[in-house]
């Protein structure tokens, strides 16, 4: 499923970038983000898988005893994931692993959780799709990411910058989550557009036939 090339290159980028990630990461969340990461973290239940935890940023916003475990590809952003956990005093299970081969078997989170990390991830689809295999039927994904804006102008710049992004950071600018979930099995049950089009949150379902597929 994964490509060992493109986790080289993207566990590179963020092995360079984690010790100025949280100061981007804050002016990102205040002007794009804003509640999305309580609007998330708040919403999970049961057994939680957070794909793409970075520097652990959204463990504030989990409810108290969250039976949480988290994965990264980069050892240098898990490291400051298990720092942070360790100040908050919250016991989190955090593995180096890649979001296109989970190392779980099938049902086995109730939720799983994604935060703009699916547009920095080199095989989108097959990362959905793991999100897809490890929920239990019923479960719940959550997502949050930017996006291909639907205003014209907006969605020009992203059009111009997009190649230089994802050359230097690997970060794409004109995906779009939804479509991709849909597709892999799930039934969306809340989404919301904001920041000029740019950033979407998705809540979707697992259903409960997909656990034939």
């Amino acid at each position: 499923m994964g490509n060992s090339l493109d986790d080289a290159r993207t566990r590179r980028i963020w092995d360079r970038d984690a010790p100025n990630y949280d100061e981007r990461m804050r002016r990102c969340d205040r002007y794009m983000v804003r509640d999305g990461r309580s609007w998330v973290c708040s919403q999970a239940r049961g057994r939680v898988l957070e794909v793409a935890i970075g520097t652990g940023l959204n463990l504030p916003f989990y409810p108290q005893n969250t039976d949480l475990t988290g994965i990264d590809l980069s050892p240098a952003m898990l490291e400051r994931a298990r720092r942070r956990a360790a100040s908050l005093r919250m016991d989190v299970t955090l593995t180096e692993a890649s979001a296109t081969e989970l190392p779980f078997p099938g049902s086995a989170f109730d939720t799983v959780v994604c935060t703009l990390a699916l547009c920095s991830i080199p095989d989108d689809t097959a990362a959905v799709a793991e999100m897809h295999r490890v929920l239990k039927p019923g479960g719940t994904l959550l997502l949050i990411d930017h996006i291909i804006s639907d205003h014209f102008a907006v969605r020009v710049g992203q059009r111009i910058i997009d190649p230089l992004m994802v050359k230097i950071a690997g970060d794409h600018q004109l995906r779009r989550p939804l479509h991709l979930v849909h597709d892999a099995g799930f039934t969306i049950t809340q989404r919301d557009r904001s920041c000029l089009g740019m950033v979407e949150r998705l809540s979707a379902i697992k259903r409960e036939h997909s656990a034939l597929r």
